[in-house]
């Protein structure tokens, strides 16, 4: 069975067709941590980022998103799938 993250941010470079995230991996951190981490901080160095609590869904950010036509697509060690 296939599983897959959904995301409405078409503009994306991870972004497929039908609200699919095509990326083979993501990390998904709290708002309050999110600024604090360069965007290359992602899901290969997930374990570095500490665990942090969050009380609702708007308090937490998808660190992996690259915009679409960027020439920094590989800068956070991502791969498309």
């Amino acid at each position: 069975m296939s599983q897959h993250i959904h995301c409405s941010v078409s503009n994306c470079h991870y972004w497929a067709q039908g609200n699919k995230c095509d990326a083979n991996e993501i990390v998904v951190i709290t708002d309050s941590l999110a600024n604090q981490y360069p965007d290359n901080v992602d899901a290969p160095t997930a374990s570095s980022i500490p665990a942090s609590p969050a009380d609702k869904c708007e308090a937490t950010c998808c660190k992996t998103f690259i915009n679409s036509g960027s020439a920094e697509v590989n800068v956070d060690g991502v791969k498309r799938m």
